[in-house]
């Protein structure tokens, strides 16, 4: 199984700590900035991953026959890594590193050959509320040596850079109307300066790189047309720096369906695959943005990508194609 290489941050130096992490060697830093890991590509140029969200529920909600179609696909596909968008584990997260739901909601679930590759997932809400540090903790690579999860990081992989966010402690209302959860705000609070830092670091990022494709993953819609529709911080503190950036694609959870909205006013793609268990919300909110595509049910999404193509294609819990995109960078850029 190809491992990430974990490599210095984007920007300042301090201090490095070396650490065995699975069978990756870690080079840690010991400033703030975001964490960079190198992935290769394949010999023949190309990278190809699937991506998923809103899971973690030991099985039931179809998230088991969600785990069997994306084992099939990623043979077809001899995918690099996977990706999760987050809400990784329902309803409140893990209660800490020792909890059951790790492996019953996701090594026991997620056992196809092809899945057996680096997941690089981020946090949702609903893993805030429950213990988000136990997520983060290494000590989940011992039990299943796959699993990377951090708060904020990038992903290099070569003519490819991915760029995860942590977007639960933008929205203001888990802050202030939590209702009857309890989010867990260790290593976080103060809101302001957390998010501050956090788009600080990842401004500092986009700004230096020259990949062909940047690509932003968090868990939060920034547009969306299902039951939570969009995401006002994000639209306000996020969306101005994608677009200043030539993003190409922001994938993201929390809806529980597939959507592709195109931005009216950027190259930008939004795409939705919030479908890894339950779904199925009835509800529909148009847009001002162009909606591509639209599924309330269950699935993912694959990415297949070159130095000048990128594919993307929607699968429902069947493992039926139901929407794809492409773009060429070459043929784009002469548009």
């Amino acid at each position: 199984m190809t491992r990430a290489m974990a490599t210095s941050p984007c920007r300042s130096i301090t201090l490095f700590l070396i650490l065995l992490w699975g069978s990756t060697i870690l080079f840690l830093s010991s400033s703030a900035e975001l964490q960079r890991f190198t992935h290769p590509a394949k010999t023949d140029g190309s990278l190809s991953l699937l991506a998923v969200g809103d899971w973690g529920r030991r099985g039931t909600y179809n998230q088991s026959q969600v785990a069997y179609q994306m084992g099939r696909i990623g043979e077809e596909l001899d995918i690099d890594f996977v990706i999760s968008v987050g809400d990784n584990f329902y309803e409140s997260g893990l209660t800490g590193v020792n909890d059951t739901a790790f492996i019953e909601s996701f090594s026991n679930i997620y056992t196809a050959k092809s899945l057996q590759k680096q997941w690089y997932s981020v946090l949702g809400n609903h893993d805030y509320r429950g213990n988000a540090v136990a997520q983060l903790d290494p000590v989940l690579q011992i039990l299943d040596n796959r699993w990377l999860c951090m708060r904020s990081f990038m992903v290099d992989a070569e003519f490819a850079q991915f760029f995860f966010v942590d977007t639960t402690p933008f929205v203001e209302k888990y802050w202030t109307h939590p209702k009857d959860n309890h989010y867990d705000w260790r290593e976080v609070a103060p809101r302001e300066e957390y998010i501050k830092g956090v788009l600080e670091d990842l401004d500092s990022a986009l700004k230096e790189s020259m990949a062909t494709w940047k690509i932003v993953i968090g868990h939060h819609t920034i547009r969306s047309v299902s039951d939570h529709g969009d995401t006002i911080e994000l639209v306000n503190l996020l969306l101005p720096m994608l677009k200043a950036y030539g993003v190409d694609l922001y994938i993201n959870g929390h809806d529980h369906c597939l959507e592709h909205i195109r931005s009216t006013d950027s190259p930008i793609q939004f795409l939705t695959s919030g479908g890894g268990s339950k779904a199925w919300r009835g509800i529909f909110t148009p847009t001002t943005e162009k909606l591509q595509f639209f599924h309330d049910g269950q699935g993912f999404i694959s990415l297949h990508l070159t130095k000048t193509d990128a594919e993307v294609v929607f699968y429902d819990v069947f493992g039926s194609i139901l929407h794809r995109w492409d773009m060429n960078k070459l043929l784009h850029s002469f548009m």
